[in-house]
């Protein structure tokens, strides 16, 4: 072991934690860095089966789910897990401003998670449209229509852009390639601060008095056990309810509607058109970028701050309500001149 750590320096992931870090509001990062582990491996295996050529793209699915072993339970797997990263990144986003985690000297490791969190988004995505389905097909035609808008910025969703090479190969090798290494880079970074500044102190004890502290490989090893238990019921879920596999896609119409995490921005597309969808993803990460330069104040209970308190739980309601109206609402045409 000492031959070991002299050359790899694996001690130095012993550094102490405080216990209140073995806490479910605590390691709800690490198990949303679990859910991409189940992720990677099962996109590792799907892989294998998948042509992203937009003429056998939708065939390969039906193949991988009905004629490879195992197939349609690793698919369930690869959907469960990603829905699960996508809440539990906003569950970890959500503990992090009840608890002020973002102040000084976290303000950098914070943009860093806000990086992560849209690159979960862009996962959620490419992953909508590789199914090439009539789901997948309508979420490309609406980004291509956003490319549209958003001018010489939106270059990389014209089909001109790289006339001999579909688009779906590229969103393919983006969801697959690209988009994990950032979010690995970026994970890697993450936990490097973390290890620099400490995990962030409870609230009510901002001192730490009184709290006993452990090696941080106690706390990998809860958030392994907790990972298990994730792993279980997501497995469950892909077993019980395994995701659908939808037609080869048509052109000219919009029947469906996009996953339940873009609702509230289609609400607001029904209201004022494509531009809605701009705009909404653009303030909402324009909030969470200026958050931490603008709440600088020392306080970190959420009592003794009742504006932060009361402009999030506002920016939260109005996303819930607006997500519920989407919900209620039958699917629109917004494209091909509809």
């Amino acid at each position: 072991m000492e031959a070991v750590d002299e050359r790899l320096g694996i001690r130095a992931i012993q550094y102490p934690v405080p216990s209140h870090a073995n806490t479910i509001g605590y390691s709800l990062g690490g198990l949303t860095a679990v859910s991409l582990l189940i992720l990677i491996a099962t996109g590792i295996v799907m892989a294998q089966f998948y042509n992203p050529d937009p003429a056998f793209a939708n065939e390969s699915v039906r193949h991988l789910v009905r004629g490879v072993y195992l197939g349609k339970y690793l698919r369930g797997l690869h959907y469960w897990a990603a829905e699960a990263m996508y809440v539990l990144a906003i569950l970890h986003l959500l503990r992090i401003y009840l608890t002020g985690s973002y102040k000084r000297p976290r303000e950098g490791n914070y943009l860093i998670g806000v990086g992560m969190f849209a690159l979960i988004i862009g996962a959620m995505f490419t992953g909508t449209v590789l199914k090439w389905d009539q789901e997948g097909y309508e979420a490309l035609s609406h980004n291509l229509e956003i490319g549209k808008l958003l001018g010489g910025l939106g270059f990389w969703f014209r089909s001109d852009f790289s006339g001999q090479v579909p688009l779906l190969v590229r969103l393919y090798m983006a969801h697959v390639s690209l988009i994990p290494m950032l979010i690995l880079a970026l994970l890697v970074l993450h936990a490097l601060l973390v290890k620099r500044h400490g995990v962030s102190p409870r609230p009510d004890n901002p001192t730490e008095s009184g709290e006993s502290f452990e090696p941080f490989t106690h706390h990998l090893r809860r958030i392994g056990a907790l990972g298990l238990v994730l792993l279980s019921v997501l497995s469950v879920l892909a077993i019980v309810f395994p995701p659908g596999i939808g037609s080869t896609p048509v052109e000219g119409i919009e029947v469906t509607k996009p996953p339940w995490m873009y609702w509230w921005l289609f609400t607001l597309e029904n209201w004022i058109g494509l531009s809605g969808i701009l705009w909404g993803a653009g303030v909402l990460f324009a909030l969470l970028i200026i958050l931490p330069f603008v709440d600088r104040g020392p306080e970190r209970h959420w009592r003794r701050r009742p504006v932060a308190m009361i402009l999030g739980a506002a920016v939260v309601a109005f996303m819930v309500v607006l997500t519920i109206l989407e919900a209620v609402t039958p699917a629109a045409q917004h494209l091909m001149g509809g």
